[in-house]
């Protein structure tokens, strides 16, 4: 839930400066991009900090070598976080990101089933945890198509 907070709070509060005058930010485009930049980037620090060993846990089992995979996507996550902030790539990196989400969400399933706990707190049922995957690919799709 954390993740789609930030999201959602960054990409207010942007706008808010963009109406505020702010020229950079009297768009969408460059808030959405900033904001999805500031989720992924909190979400890949998942992948080193004290959430690692939760989120080896949700690898499914059917993929060996759940910690480099967990280290491989938070690099993923970081690298495209990036991308989304250079106009020149901003479109590759959502579409990228949007393609990662979906490889990740089985980990998300096996999370929603077994009710593991992502740092001490249950991780968010199907229905929400479903939800908040659509509104994330949504916000990236968003992205991938905005106009240059």
């Amino acid at each position: 839930m954390i993740p789609l907070f930030v999201l959602l709070i960054s990409f207010a509060v942007l706008r808010a400066a963009g109406f505020l005058g702010v020229t950079a930010l009297d768009n969408v485009s460059l808030p959405l991009r900033i904001a999805l930049c500031l989720m992924f980037l909190l979400t890949a620090s998942a992948h080193w900090g004290k959430g690692r060993p939760d989120l080896i846990r949700m690898v499914p089992s059917a993929f060996p070598h759940a910690g480099l995979l967990v280290t491989i996507t938070g690099i993923l996550e970081i690298a495209g976080a990036i991308g989304l902030l250079v106009p020149a790539t901003a479109r590759l990196a959502a579409l990228c990101l949007a393609v990662l989400l979906l490889a990740l969400f089985p980990a998300n399933m096996r999370a929603a089933r077994e009710r593991l706990t992502i740092l001490g707190r249950p991780a968010p049922g199907l229905l929400l945890r479903g939800l908040i995957q659509a509104v994330f690919l949504a916000a990236l799709v968003l992205v991938a198509v905005q106009p240059r």
